[in-house]
Order: C-alpha cells, then sequence, then structure tokens
C-alpha cells in the first residue's frame, strides 16, 4: 500500500512538473501596467477628543459626559444621521502628576464624524468649538466613489500593460495573444490635510476674502498590473 501511495505521488509530481515546464515553453512576453486616477474628495472623517481631568473619578467621568452630550446635540442639530457619528474611543484612568506629586482622573473620549458635504466643514468646526471639544485630532479625506474610481485605475493599467507589449512587438513583427497571468496591487494614496492659519486673506481693494481654512488636495488611486501575453 505503502509503495502504490509513493508511485502515485511521484506520478503525480512528474506530471505536473512536465506541465510547468511546457507552459514555460510558451513564447510569451511579460509587462507592468500602471494607471492612476486623481479625484478630489468628497468627504471628510473628522476625528473630535473631549478630555477632563480632577481628583474625584465620578466629577471627572460627568464633566466628560456633560460635553459628549452637547457634542451630540450639535452633531444632530447639523443634521448629521446617528450612522455617521460614532464612539471610538472612551477611557477613565488614574494618572500620577511627578510635579505636584499626586494622583489625578483623567476622563477621555473620542467622536469620530462622517462629513458627507464638505462645504458644511468650515460652519461645522467653527460652532463644534463652543460645545467644549479639547482636541481635533484630525481630518481624512475620503471619496464616495471609491470603488468605481479604483475600477478604471485598473482598467487603464491594463490598457498601458497591452500597450506596452504592442510596442515591444511591433519591432518583431508579432502580436500578442491572450495573456497568460494577471497580477494585480491596487492602491489608495489619500491627501493629508493642511491647516491654514487663522489670518484673513486680503484682496487688492483692502477688503476681506472668506477664510480658507482647509485645503482637501486629491485622493490619488494606482494600480499596477503584471501581465503576461501569449506571443502569436
Amino acid at each position: 500500500m505503502k509503495k502504490t501511495i509513493l508511485v502515485l505521488t511521484i506520478l503525480m509530481s512528474t506530471l505536473m512538473e512536465a506541465q510547468e515546464q511546457k507552459a514555460n515553453q510558451i513564447p510569451q512576453i511579460s509587462v507592468t501596467g500602471e494607471g492612476k486616477i486623481k479625484v478630489v474628495p468628497d468627504t471628510g472623517v473628522i476625528s473630535l477628543g473631549v478630555e477632563n481631568t480632577g481628583k474625584d473619578a465620578a466629577e471627572v467621568k460627568k464633566l466628560n459626559d456633560d460635553i459628549v452630550d452637547k457634542v451630540i446635540k450639535y452633531i444632530k442639530k447639523n443634521g448629521i444621521p446617528a450612522s455617521d457619528f460614532q464612539t471610538t474611543n472612551v477611557s477613565l484612568y488614574k494618572n500620577y502628576d511627578y510635579e505636584k506629586k499626586k494622583y489625578n482622573f483623567v476622563a477621555n473620549q473620542t467622536i469620530t464624524i462622517t462629513l458627507k458635504d464638505l462645504k458644511k466643514y468650515n460652519e461645522f468646526m467653527m460652532g463644534i468649538s463652543d460645545t467644549g471639544v479639547t482636541t481635533i485630532h484630525g481630518v481624512e479625506f475620503k471619496s464616495s466613489k471609491l470603488a468605481e474610481y479604483e475600477s478604471d485605475a485598473r482598467k487603464s493599467a491594463m490598457v498601458n500593460a497591452k500597450k506596452k507589449a504592442e510596442d515591444y512587438l511591433s519591432v518583431l513583427n508579432q502580436k500578442i495573444g491572450k495573456a497568460l497571468l494577471i497580477s494585480d496591487a491596487t492602491y489608495v494614496n489619500p491627501p493629508m490635510p493642511m491647516f491654514k492659519g487663522a489670518m484673513m486673506s486680503m484682496d487688492a481693494e483692502g477688503g476681506s476674502m472668506p477664510k480658507e481654512t482647509l485645503a482637501i488636495g486629491e485622493i490619488e488611486i494606482s494600480a499596477t498590473v503584471q501581465v503576461s501575453f501569449v506571443l502569436e
């Protein structure tokens, strides 16, 4: 029985090796194709933090909860649905102050908001500070049509790969056939937010122009494909 299994294993390995060698003998060309799509973000994910410190844990938590309540009411007041904001971190811990040589309690809460209309960003951020928010952790820009743009980038990469192969083979008076192998590597490069100063820009007549508090930039979606074509 063991001899039979050993013979079958050797036979299968031999057949697989023969198939690989046959595939390698097929005349082919391998090229890399690249596709890039740049789009302006239409969605912003804002991360806000509330923190309070004090001697009594219950009091500190209550202070934090009161501010968070104001924040959530402000978010709802701005017409943002419950599905677009979420508490992403809550903590209450004891911290030692080495300068004052005593312990304090620290309460933290982080709320993440998805703003689907970036035109409302300035108005929203101007009012959020009145709620008692202590930290703006950051803003991440996204696109609501990301899947569609990724698809466009992949198609562009394939067109680029085919064009490269045709360029090489045109010198040899050959044509490309079917694709044997396609390897994909698509990624999204989100823009980093740039916060501008609080100073007003002045026009040539000395009047003031609207504040520009954020540069949203562009999102770059890149697709890279490795394609092997049969030579005809």
